[in-house]
């Protein structure tokens, strides 16, 4: 409505202004709305085949391993009976399970210093080196191992450690040291395993740990040089705290695959052929005792109570290295 000199101003037509001024304010609004919605359908439709293999393989066997605990269970029976707690403390009650929790805790406590030690001394070894035109092969060189397939590896290591002519007996006796049984002895078949394990997850630590190098501030150090500060002095005062979170992520991830360790003590101690976990159950873990529980003498509802524990154990270790994370990690 045109107003011209001696129009007079209605209610109405201020409201029909102001209507004509919210429309188009109000149709973008909805075509925003529209467009984030689309925007939210399409980044789940892209999301969903990965979720849909989460649910399918792993929280949907999860929950069912939580059903099957607590019941009489079978694979080839199709009647399950609840049975409670009886599982876990059958469990509870067999000498073998406790000597799994132990194996499996002496495993973890070997494996924790000695993957963050080595893997740090490496990094700290080659930080030098990585900032020429070098760099690429030695990453590709450390990573190497760690790609390569655990079980063939394994059986490598099977030679490297036979009794009588493996290349470490050759080593030992080359320095004048006794030979070893190794995997025939209940004293170094667990050690033979450990090395085996670093050798062929350290690559991965190593390079974590040369990330967390990567983003310590070098003027940093260059200051700290500049005022006197010994090697020694600015790697505790200056790089050991700033590599704390990296650490923490070291330690955490090293305690998780620790405890989870299965294919090189499966395939080095018998494997296929039977005896895994030996010699005399030297060398079993929890994560071998819960396969041969199921797999082998077939008691499918121990086995899964024994996962279950194993997962709380994990859990556990896991919230324990978060709550000293929140008082000793730095982060910038």
């Amino acid at each position: 409505m045109s107003i011209g000199v001696g129009t007079r101003w209605e209610p109405a037509d201020e409201e029909a202004l102001e209507a004509s001024l919210i429309a188009p304010t109000a149709r973008l609004g909805v075509r925003k709305r529209i467009r984030t919605l689309k925007n939210k359908l399409m980044g789940y439709g892209l999301m969903f085949p990965a979720i849909s293999v989460f649910v399918v393989f792993f929280y949907v066997p999860a929950i069912y391993l939580l059903y099957i605990s607590f019941f009489h269970w079978g694979i080839l029976s199709s009647a399950t009976n609840f049975v409670g707690l009886k599982n876990f403390k059958t469990l509870f009650s067999q000498p073998l399970f406790w000597h799994s929790l132990v194996t499996s805790v002496y495993y973890t406590v070997v494996m924790i210093p000695a993957t963050v030690l080595l893997a740090l001394g490496i990094a700290m070894l080659l930080r030098a080196g990585m900032e020429g035109k070098r760099g690429g092969f030695f990453r590709g060189a450390i990573f190497l191992p760690h790609v390569t397939p655990v079980v063939a590896t394994s059986i490598v290591w099977v030679w490297i450690f036979n009794p009588r002519f493996g290349l470490a007996n050759f080593l030992l006796t080359s320095l004048h040291l006794p030979a070893l049984g190794w995997l025939e002895s209940q004293t170094w078949a667990l050690p033979a395993v450990m090395i085996d394990s670093l050798w062929h997850s350290l690559g991965l630590y190593v390079l974590i740990f040369l990330a967390g190098l990567a983003n310590i501030p070098k003027d940093l150090i260059e200051v700290a040089r500049l005022d006197g500060a010994k090697r020694h002095r600015i790697f505790y005062r200056i790089i050991w705290p700033l590599l704390s979170p990296t650490t923490f992520f070291v330690v955490v991830l090293s305690t998780v695959n620790s405890w989870q360790a299965f294919s090189q003590i499966y395939t080095m101690t018998g494997g296929p052929h039977g005896g895994a976990g030996g010699p005399a159950f030297a060398t079993t873990t929890d994560s071998l005792l819960v396969y041969q529980t199921a797999f082998t003498y077939l008691h499918f509802s121990l086995a899964s109570a024994m996962s279950l524990i194993l997962f709380l154990i994990i859990l556990t270790l896991t919230l324990i290295q978060k709550w000293i994370s929140d008082r000793v990690v730095f982060y910038r």
